[in-house]
């Protein structure tokens, strides 16, 4: 059987050759389904150290007590974050293909850098449970899933479970073009949470597919502390906007 079940891939592959999930060109030896180009910037956009403060690129010089020169002076919600990679390359156009172009299928490949840079986060002993950043429900009916939820079922933790009582309560008009006090504004008490959430005392982690400007999950860190949690972390799978307040 498993020689007919070999023939019968390779005459999948003849008839439908195998296409890079970013590009899509034929690939004959590729990695996680990409060719080899697009890997290599998947992987490119994967490296370099960030400010565990805000997610922006930074090295250790540049960090001093806690804070790098783009969030200095910044009040931030969140206690911290840990990042897959940054917005650029082909890592943006599997996220847009993901986010924008119905490719949930991506879930799993973007989910598994997010659960890299959380197992490496400082964090990780800490959390009690996942949240995953609310789609307010119009969005959700018009693209059929959130994205940062499916993201969320990706992470790995022995005991966190994941806990959707964050809910958006105003229909935002999409960040992207924004300028970042726009953006700020434009979030602004857009978020709640159900009643009888169980979020008093609890250290928790926001997950999303991108930080730009941080207004998103500062606004829903800020409600979950307004409702009792100690402590906020954010896992994000890319940071975009690298010196952008």
């Amino acid at each position: 059987m498993g020689y007919v079940r070999g023939a019968m891939v390779g005459v999948t592959d003849l008839l439908w050759p195998p296409l890079c999930g970013v590009c899509g060109e034929s690939v004959n030896d590729s990695s996680d389904g990409f060719c080899k180009a697009c890997w290599d910037e998947v992987m490119e956009c994967a490296v370099g150290d960030y400010c565990r403060r805000c997610g922006k690129d930074a090295v250790k010089f540049d960090v001093v007590g806690g804070k790098c020169g783009v969030c200095d002076g910044t009040e931030l919600f969140f206690d911290g974050i840990a990042r897959a990679g940054v917005y650029q390359d082909a890592l943006r156009k599997l996220i847009q293909g993901f986010k924008f172009s119905d490719r949930s299928e991506l879930a799993g490949f973007l989910g598994q850098m997010a659960d890299s840079a959380f197992q490496g986060s400082e964090f990780f002993d800490e959390v009690e449970m996942f949240v995953p950043v609310p789609l307010h429900w119009k969005r959700f009916l018009r693209r059929g899933y959130n994205q940062s939820k499916l993201l969320t079922k990706q992470l790995n933790h022995p005991t966190a479970k994941i806990n959707c009582d964050l809910v958006r309560m105003r229909n935002t008009h999409r960040q992207w073009g924004l300028e970042a006090a726009k953006r700020r504004k434009n979030v602004k008490g857009a978020f709640g949470v159900r009643k009888r959430h169980s979020f008093e005392g609890k250290t928790i982690c926001l997950v999303d597919d991108i930080s730009t400007s941080w207004a998103t999950l500062n606004e829903c860190a800020k409600t979950l502390k307004l409702a009792g949690a100690d402590n906020v972390y954010a896992v994000v799978v890319s940071v975009a906007m690298q010196k952008s307040r």
